[in-house]
C-alpha cells in the first residue's frame, strides 16, 4: 500500500512539475534571421539625392516594395536568437517619381 502511494505521489509531482522551464537553456534553439542584413557602415552609404539603382547596388534589393503604386522601399530585419527575444530593424527609403532618394527611416536607429 504504501509503495503505491509513493509511487502515485510521484507521478503527481513529476506531472505538476513537466510544464516549468527549468529545462529550457539545455534544449538547442537555432538562431533564425530573417530579411535583408544592414550593417550601421552599409546604412552610412545611403544619402539623399541617390537614385534606385545605386540605393540597390549599395543595399541589394529591397524586401519589399509598397505595392501602392509609391515609391517607398523596405529593408527590413528580423533576428530571433535561441533563448532570447525577438529584435528587428526596418529601413524605410522613399523616392520621388524620378526615382531619387527623398527620405530615409531607420527604425531603431543603427548606431555605429
Amino acid at each position: 500500500m504504501r509503495c503505491k502511494t509513493l509511487t502515485a505521489a510521484a507521478v503527481v509531482l513529476m506531472m505538476l512539475s513537466a510544464g516549468c522551464s527549468t529545462f529550457e537553456k539545455v534544449v538547442y534553439r537555432p538562431d533564425i534571421n530573417q530579411g535583408n542584413y544592414l550593417t550601421p557602415t552599409d546604412v552610412a552609404k545611403i544619402q539623399k539625392g541617390m537614385t534606385q539603382q545605386q540605393v540597390a547596388y549599395t543595399l541589394g534589393t529591397p524586401m519589399l516594395q509598397d505595392p501602392f503604386g509609391t515609391q517607398t522601399w523596405f529593408y527590413v530585419f528580423r533576428q530571433q536568437p535561441g533563448h532570447e527575444g525577438i529584435t528587428q530593424q526596418t529601413l524605410t527609403l522613399t523616392f520621388n517619381s524620378a526615382g531619387v532618394l527623398t527620405d530615409i527611416q531607420n527604425k531603431p536607429e543603427l548606431t555605429r
